[in-house]
This record gives C-alpha cells, sequence and structure tokens, in this order.
C-alpha cells in the first residue's frame, strides 16, 4: 500500500444482482464456481439477416410495475432494474430512515434504455396501424430508468444518468464518490440495467464484431462478442450499516463483536480516462486503458502488488483483448490473476461494469474462488497475461474490475476489504 496517500474507503452496504448468471446470490454463487450459466443462449431470432448468435438473456420472472402509480415507466428495463434492486430494498430503506430520502441520490448507467419497448411498438405501428396505448416516448429516455428508481422508493434527492457506452455504470462509482465526498448526498444507489434489444445487437453485428458461438476472451481463436442483457446495483456510503443488534449492545460488548466482525467490502477506489482515440476501436497498445488502471490505484492509495485479481473487460475481440493484456502487463506485470467473465453473463453494454463489479462483490462477499477463464483452452500466446486456469483463492484484499468504451472512454473500479 502507498502509505504517502490517505484514502476514504465508500462502503458498500447492499449489491444487487441479476444477469445470465442467475436471480439469486444462491445461484449467481453457484454459477460461478461452476463456470456455467444455461442462460447463455445461441438464438438465430434476433439478426436481421437470420444469423445465429449468443446471447445472455435473464429467465427469472420479472414483478410487474403498475402503469398507473408509475406512468411511462413499465419498460423492461425498470422491470430488470427492480428485480436487482429488491435484493437490497432493506438497505435502501434503513439508508432513507437514517438520512432522509433527500439525502439519497441515484446514478445509474444505461444505453438502451426502453428500447425495446419501442421496438414491440413499432411492430404494432406496423401491423395495426397504431401504437400501443401504454406506450410513450419517454420510455425510451436514458434518464427513464433512474427516475423509476428514484420514484419507486420516494427518494428525493439528486438522480442522473450517465450513459458513456460500455463504461457507463462504472462511472456512476466515480460520481458517487465525488457527490459524497462533497457533502450533497449521504448515500448513493450506483450501477446500471441494460435490456436486450434488436438495435443493439444489429448494430454489433453490422461492425462484425459478434460471435456465432460462446465468446472466446484471450483465446488465439476468439472471433467476438455475445450481448447479454443484466441489472445490478450498490447502495454506497461513507459509513457502514449500523445494525440494531449492535446499537443496542453494552459498549465492551459492542467492541468486543467488531473485533470479531469480518472487514466491511468498499469501493476503494476508481480510475478514468478518455484517449478519444477511434470512435469504436480501442487504442492498439492501451494507452488509456493503462491510464485509468494507474489512476485507479491512486486514487486508492494502493500499489500494483496490493491487487490478487482483474476482472478484464476482456470482450473476445482481437483488438480489446490485445490492447488490454499489454496495459494489463505494463502496470502489473504477468504475476497477476486474470480472467474475464463475459462467457458467463455476455457484455451487457451500459450495465457491463456494475455487472462485474457486482462479481467481484462477490468474490469478496462469499470469498468464492476467482472465476476461471472460459475460452476453449488456447491462449493466445502473444497476451502476457496470466489467466486463471483453475480455482484459486483471493490473496490480497483487493481486486481490480476494467471496462472500456466506443471513444476511449476508460474506467477502472477497486473494490475490497476494509477494517471497520
Amino acid at each position: 500500500m502507498n502509505n504517502n496517500q490517505v484514502t476514504t474507503p465508500v462502503y458498500i452496504r447492499g449489491c444487487g444482482f441479476h444477469s445470465a448468471l442467475g436471480a439469486t446470490p444462491e445461484q449467481i454463487q453457484h454459477r460461478l464456481v461452476q463456470g456455467f450459466s444455461p442462460d447463455m443462449r445461441t438464438v438465430s431470432d434476433w439478426l436481421n439477416d437470420g444469423s445465429t448468435t449468443v446471447i445472455g438473456q435473464v429467465t427469472a420472472p420479472l414483478t410487474a410495475i403498475n402503469d398507473q402509480q408509475y406512468p411511462h415507466q413499465n419498460t423492461a428495463n425498470n422491470r430488470l432494474a427492480l428485480s436487482a434492486l429488491q435484493q437490497i430494498s432493506p438497505q435502501i430503506q434503513q439508508a432513507i430512515t437514517q438520512y432522509g430520502a433527500d439525502r439519497i441520490a441515484v446514478i445509474i448507467g444505461t444505453t438502451t434504455s426502453g428500447i425495446s419497448d419501442g421496438e414491440h411498438a413499432l411492430e404494432q405501428l406496423a401491423a395495426q396501424g397504431h401504437l400501443p396505448e401504454d406506450y410513450h416516448y419517454h420510455q425510451q429516455e436514458p434518464a427513464n430508468t433512474g427516475q423509476f428508481i428514484a420514484d419507486y422508493f420516494g427518494l428525493t434527492g439528486l438522480v442522473y444518468t450517465i450513459s458513456t457506452a460500455c463504461s457507463s455504470s462504472g462511472r456512476s462509482f466515480l460520481s458517487a464518490k465525488r457527490l459524497l465526498k462533497a457533502g450533497l448526498a449521504d448515500a448513493v444507489i450506483v450501477g446500471g440495467a441494460d435490456t436486450l434489444c434488436r438495435l443493439t445487437l444489429n448494430g454489433f453485428h453490422g461492425l462484425d464484431s459478434l460471435s456465432s458461438e460462446r465468446c472466446n476472451p484471450f483465446s488465439a481463436n476468439r472471433n467476438g462478442i455475445n450481448i447479454g442483457e443484466a441489472a445490478a446495483f450498490m447502495l454506497l456510503a461513507l459509513t457502514p450499516a449500523i445494525s440494531d443488534k449492535k446499537q443496542s449492545l453494552p459498549s465492551q460488548q459492542q467492541q468486543q463483536q467488531q473485533q470479531q466482525q469480518q472487514p466491511q467490502i468498499a469501493f476503494l477506489g476508481g480510475g478514468d480516462s478518455s484517449d478519444a482515440y477511434h470512435i469504436s476501436a480501442p487504442h492498439p497498445e492501451g494507452n488509456g486503458a493503462e491510464v485509468a488502471m494507474r489512476n485507479a490505484l491512486a486514487d486508492a492509495g494502493l500499489e500494483p502488488d496490493d491487487i490478487g485479481y482483474i476482472n478484464a473487460h476482456g470482450t473476445a475481440t482481437p483488438l480489446n483483448d490485445a490492447m488490454e493484456a499489454k496495459a494489463i502487463a505494463r502496470v502489473f506485470g504477468n504475476q497477476v490473476a486474470v480472467s474475464s467473465t463475459k462467457p458467463l453473463t455476455g457484455h451487457t453494454l451500459g450495465a457491463a461494469s456494475a455487472v462485474e463489479a457486482a462479481i467481484c462483490w462477490y468474490i469478496l462477499a462469499y470469498q468464492l474462488p476467482l472465476p476461471i477463464q472460459i475460452n476453449d483452452g488456447h491462449q493466445d500466446p502473444l497476451l502476457p497475461i496470466t489467466l486463471v486456469k483453475q480455482p484459486l483463492p483471493l490473496t490480497t484484499s483487493a481486486v481490480l474490475s476494467n471496462s472500456f468504451a466506443f471513444g476511449g472512454n476508460n474506467i477502472s473500479l477497486i473494490f475490497g476489504y476494509v477494517n471497520d
């Protein structure tokens, strides 16, 4: 650790997560450890030319949203978001009681918002000559999901949405930390949600970026991405949650219990960059990715040796994997364990940062083995990184997650244990 810099951790009071990895903590843990997700499906009816591809699709039923109570907010994206948020509803309610509804902010990332609902509306317009009665263009606005979250929980603090392609939900963590440290909020709901839609799938297909099979990160035979849908959210605050049980204990017993408690999990630091190398391709040497990782380490007050695992962006495209591997090697050498979990979730676009942050949280919270790298077993020998090839324990107190977006918009987030 860099002892010259004093950092303030941002505590994670709860994590809600729903993707192709599953809808419950038990299911998510099982699939992460097994390295298999049955909800990664081969489909042939999503692309305009009839080609096959693999998508990560949620299959658990989603909670209905009342059209009358939340007009123009009953979208697939919001229903998916709600399914993840309900997992941390008690923590959110506790924060409302502790701080007040006006002191809790909502900052989320998305790229698709309600586009899938717009696609269904246009299908009806073409077939029947009119749009559905419950459709409104507001459903497609990026801000829709963030405002729905605030409305659902009765929050009156700051609400805004970030849409920077695949780094969107990662940027919500950086914005939340700034809000908290500036005293503009006492707790922040961060994360992201994106649902599958034909516009996105066909757009990536037009870029020749989709794989017809399960994606193959860091393999010599990698040939493209899988798109997925997901929602992942965390509740952040500068102090850990106070349990009712701890509050009722005498002082001496409190101290003894605190000494026995497991370390808290926190967002330790984040870094970003924007190299603007190309509208849709990363810098071939990973210059922006390197800057983001170094900035994250500096923000967290950590050294490269403090990081025990990197959840790579690892989209399984030739350019992305090559540049990321080069950047990781320059910052960390080839000793840190690396894997991409996108074969288990698909690339969830604006939700990707939050999804992989949630996976990091699961590793820390449940002390899971590091996720193995799922591919065909033929690692590209030109990539100077050490992939996780068998289940290994985390041997440090911190992990890093990368997300890189169109236009060279790069995010690195660090999560880890802190003693309360």
